[in-house]
Formats: C-alpha cells, sequence, structure tokens
C-alpha cells in the first residue's frame, strides 16, 4: 500500500466516527485504531504487517505507548542536508546482508543515487539521495525501525 493511500485513511477514520479500520491486500494488512472516544481529537494508532493476526485495539495503542518512549530524544538537527525517512519501516544500509553498504560516511554521492532500502509491508524501497553532497554522519543503525520523517543520513 503506497504511503498516500495510508495517510488518506488514517486522515479518514480521524475525522470520522469510526474507531476502527483494517484492510488487508495483497501485499499485506493495515490496521488503524483511534485511541480516544469518537468526538475527541485524538491521534490515530496504525499498526502494518504481512497477514499479523489482529490484536486487540487496547493492545495496539499500548504498543504505541510503549514504543514512543524508545525513540531517541528530539536533539538539535544536525548541520547539513538531512534525509529523512519516507516511510516507516526497517532501515538497511545494503542490498543483502552481505554486501558493501551503499555508503559510508564520507563518500560523495549524486542526487538521485539510492543511499539505503526501508522495508515496508515485505516491499525493499530502494531510498535515493533528494540531494548531491558529501554524506557526513549516519543516524540510523542497521536493521533499526525507522519512523516515518526521521532523520537517516546528513549530506554536506
Amino acid at each position: 500500500m503506497d504511503l498516500r493511500k495510508l495517510k488518506t485513511l488514517i486522515d479518514l477514520v480521524s475525522e470520522s466516527n469510526v474507531s476502527e479500520l483494517e484492510i488487508t491486500e495483497a501485499e499485506g494488512k493495515v490496521r488503524i485504531v483511534k485511541s480516544a472516544p469518537a468526538g475527541f481529537a485524538a491521534p490515530v494508532t496504525y499498526t502494518m504487517g504481512a497477514a499479523a493476526p489482529a490484536a486487540p485495539a487496547a493492545a495496539v495503542s499500548m504498543a504505541a505507548e510503549v514504543a514512543a518512549p524508545v525513540a531517541p530524544p528530539a536533539v538539535a538537527e544536525p548541520a547539513g542536508h538531512v534525509v529523512k525517512s519516507p516511510m516507516v519501516g526497517t532501515f538497511y544500509r545494503a542490498s543483502s546482508p552481505g554486501a558493501k553498504p551503499f555508503v559510508e560516511v564520507g563518500d560523495a554521492i549524486k542526487e538521485g543515487e539510492t543511499i539505503c532500502i526501508v522495508e515496508a509491508m515485505k516491499i525493499l524501497n530502494e531510498i535515493e539521495a533528494d540531494k548531491s553532497g558529501t554524506v557526513t554522519q549516519i543516524l540510523v543503525e542497521n536493521g533499526q525501525a525507522v519512523e516515518y520523517g526521521q532523520p537517516l543520513y546528513v549530506i554536506a
């Protein structure tokens, strides 16, 4: 499921009286659950996974609350251009476990060059550099879960 379609579904659930929505497609299953009663402005919690067993709404909300503190604390943006994750998924620096990473700190890269992979719903999405320059920092560990908008690289 593409990111635009997922965002549209989240917006529809958050603006309606529907408290839970589950959609199963060929590439996986998406479940969107409101964490507060209808009528209150509340964040929408969603989970993605390929044909995962359905979890109760309370468990999904609790999992989201537990996962939040695990994220690194917000710090000042690093100097330079920050490449952010375009989706939620698992970050990989190389195309396979034994392969050489796409980029290392100090490498010169060109706009459009593949710099990593984010796996989402069993689909490997190549992430391309949106700016040419030199990689000054890699902010995510290989195999780490990433959130939408999470900084991945700094390019000078």
